[in-house]
């Protein structure tokens, strides 16, 4: 993986294009010290928004989710769950917003459905993984829905509800991004204030998002969860007046159609051979050097989320901090990791202009923050020797030889998400599958963009393929209970 983000490097796109960044640095510096909450139209509208989105879409998703999990042995529903789980959110609210406008269904979907795959692939393989020496003692004539229900379920259940939240922490931050598309939540705001340099009120924004996430667990509660469900569907701007019936209709039956075959007559050999050289171009001119971009940037990024988990993981640990050192580190890879890669890629793309250099560094910071708080927890639980080294005899020859396999474990395992988070950083105008695919939507080219994001979900998958290979040939076991 080194060898390979070394050669990536070679051919990235690295060039930092704006002429004077420290002038913006500043900026940015004086905004994060001096927040405006009151700038900020609807903030209060804007934050409940957020909220609201998040829990229904992880409702909807775990809901359908688990369903999906009892079938999940079936070869057609685990190739359909791993379908929508590659296609990132704000692709899928792309699509949404050509059907259903902006309304609440564009944003729920957007993060039911890919969720849901997700949560049927995890709650497979809880089950998978769970305990079984309790169903030695079950009778041979109890009914298999007796024994999910009555064993299996309760040894998995921790297991659900420890997953569920930390799904609904990364349902905030896709939440947020919606924004970015349109829908009222706080990346709307967000991205008005980044662009026209309000970075007073952007700094406020952020302030209040950071609060909601590192506050995740003082209110979810989960006997409040059916209120917060009940409150979201009576506070979340529906819309739905707004939606045509014959503009859903034309989307599914026109608008994505391939072209040759929307203009054609009846379809005969010149029509497939019109389609054949549309899709060709198609794919020589925008699906292959997105293709190439988006590897490139991957492969880079994932080494560097690596290179920053090892520096990241001990400031959490017990055993290199004290409390208060702890603390000071909680509140970095908090802030670091509930920022969406894709506003901290924006934040960058301010500072150095439209390379690949500030996507690699958000990509490279967010995820080393996730996979460094999991590693830090990890060693939490550790028993060291009464006679154990010091400082960097301690890093180097007894705790990290002990955590390197779980380790590679997560990081093989956000391999995949690194992958979707660099096709839609593209949208920002970095030349990855993402800008072809939102310069179709801009262009009304539906039929294109359709095409884009079935090659995406598919490189996606080759990704998932190949970690999970990896992590099978290396016994490599990702502890679900730390997600």
């Amino acid at each position: 993986m080194l060898a390979v983000s070394v050669i990536s490097w070679i051919y990235a796109d690295i060039e930092i294009i704006t002429q004077d960044p420290w002038n913006e640095v500043m900026r940015m510096v004086t905004g994060i010290v001096t927040p405006d909450f009151l700038e900020t139209d609807n903030l209060i509208t804007a934050i409940v928004n957020t909220i609201a989105f998040a829990i229904l879409g992880v409702a909807f998703g775990n809901f359908l989710g688990f369903f999906l999990a009892l079938a999940f042995h079936i070869r057609l529903v685990r190739a359909g769950c791993a379908f929508i789980r590659a296609i990132h959110e704000l692709f899928w609210a792309l699509v949404f917003l050509q059907v259903f406008g902006l309304s609440a269904l564009t944003g729920i979907l957007a993060l039911a459905i890919p969720y849901s795959g997700i949560f049927a692939k995890v709650y497979a393989e809880i089950l998978e993984e769970a305990d079984t020496t309790s169903l030695k003692t079950i009778s041979q004539s109890t009914g298999r829905i007796s024994i999910f229900v009555f064993v299996r379920l309760p040894d998995a259940w921790i297991h659900f509800k420890t997953y569920s939240l930390y799904r609904l922490e990364c349902g905030l931050r896709s939440s947020a991004i919606l924004g970015f598309v349109g829908l009222p939540t706080l990346g709307f705001h967000l991205e008005t204030a980044f662009a026209e340099g309000k970075y007073s009120e952007a700094s406020a924004i952020l302030i209040i998002f950071f609060l909601i996430i590192a506050t995740i667990r003082k209110w979810s509660h989960a006997k409040l969860v059916p209120l917060y469900i009940v409150v979201s569907l009576m506070v979340i701007p529906w819309g739905l007046s707004d939606i045509s019936i014959t503009n859903v209709i034309r989307f599914f039956t026109e608008d994505i159609v391939p072209h040759p075959f929307r203009v054609s007559g009846p379809i005969d050999m010149i029509t497939f051979a019109s389609f054949f050289a549309w899709i060709t171009t198609l794919f020589m001119d925008q699906a292959l050097p997105g293709i190439i971009a988006t590897i490139i940037l991957t492969q880079i990024a994932l080494v560097g989320a690596g290179a920053l988990t090892l520096i990241f993981f001990p400031l959490i640990s017990p055993k290199f901090f004290g409390f208060f050192g702890r603390t000071l580190g909680h509140i970095f890879l908090v802030i670091t990791r509930s920022t969406p890669e894709y506003i901290l890629a924006l934040i960058f793309l301010l500072l150095w202009g439209p390379s690949m250099l500030p996507a690699v560094i958000a990509l490279a910071l967010h995820n080393g923050a996730i996979i460094g708080h999991l590693m830090g927890r990890y060693t939490e639980s550790m028993v060291l020797r009464p006679d154990a080294p010091k400082g960097i005899n301690l890093y180097a020859y007894d705790i990290l030889p002990k955590i390197y396999r779980q380790f590679l474990a997560f990081l093989f395992y956000r391999w995949e998400v690194i992958m979707r988070e660099t096709a839609i950083l593209g949208i920002l105008g970095i030349t990855t599958l993402g800008f072809y695919i939102d310069s179709a939507f801009a262009d009304l080219r539906y039929d294109r963009a359709i095409l884009l994001i079935i090659i995406t979900a598919i490189l996606n998958l080759g990704i998932d393929v190949m970690s999970r290979t990896i992590r099978a040939r290396l016994r490599l076991r990702t502890r679900v209970d730390l997600l």
